[in-house]
């Protein structure tokens, strides 16, 4: 049986409900501010952003999106740089697949003539300037885009910041030899820079390290 009147309630239900979907839809929208990551100006002794090399992109109705920082030492002889990508989601990301991504990015080197000793691996943990627990990966390889070849060291890291409702990946590249000017010894005064933390973790205690210091939130 139909009674006068359901219809018109049905359908102001369903109006109802529709609104109260945009709202949230919105209300997310608007709320999903990608804080972006970076490192202040008082650690950049002798480093500078490349504004160039600046990225960024959304999508999915702007839920998804990513940018990021590029900084060099500006050094010919033995060039190095770090770069910091700021990654929101509708929902954050595992560790697991932040440190996925961060392996693949290191991989993506490839292209560029970068090739990767894989028994040079290194794994760990660490506890980053404003708190932070990041999880690192490093290894050595080499430059063949040079002639001579020359040896790199890269580290990808990377954490969730709760805060800002953010992921962070780092990858910060060094080359430390110069076999163009006929210098055998290696150098490893930037490698330190990026990697420096206030306990050494990964060989240079240095509480200056670029991406120790990097500010999340």
């Amino acid at each position: 049986m139909f009674f006068k009147g359901e219809g018109k309630n049905n359908i102001l239900y369903a109006l109802v409900a529709i609104s109260v979907v945009l709202i949230i839809f919105f209300t997310i929208l608007l709320s999903n501010q990608l804080t972006m990551a970076y490192i202040d100006d008082s650690v950049l002794i002798g480093w500078t952003e490349d504004i160039q090399q600046r990225d960024g992109n959304d999508n999915l109705f702007n839920l998804d999106k990513w940018a990021s920082f590029t900084y060099r030492n500006n050094d010919d002889s033995f060039p190095a740089y770090v770069t910091i990508t700021s990654i929101k989601t509708i929902f954050m990301m595992s560790e697991d697949d932040l440190l996925d991504r961060t392996i693949e990015a290191i991989n993506n080197a490839k292209k560029d003539g970068i090739i990767i000793d894989e028994d040079s691996f290194f794994q760990g943990k660490r506890k980053i300037n404003d708190g932070h627990e990041s999880m690192f990966v490093s290894y050595t390889g080499n430059d063949t885009s040079k002639i001579p070849n020359e040896q790199i060291r890269i580290i990808g890291e990377t954490w969730n910041c709760v805060v800002s409702g953010s992921s962070v990946i780092c990858i910060g590249f060094a080359q430390i030899s110069d076999y163009s000017h006929n210098i055998q010894d290696t150098d490893l005064t930037y490698w330190g820079q990026i990697v420096g933390d206030k306990i050494g973790s990964l060989g240079f205690q240095n509480e200056s390290g670029l991406i120790y210091n990097v500010i999340c939130h």
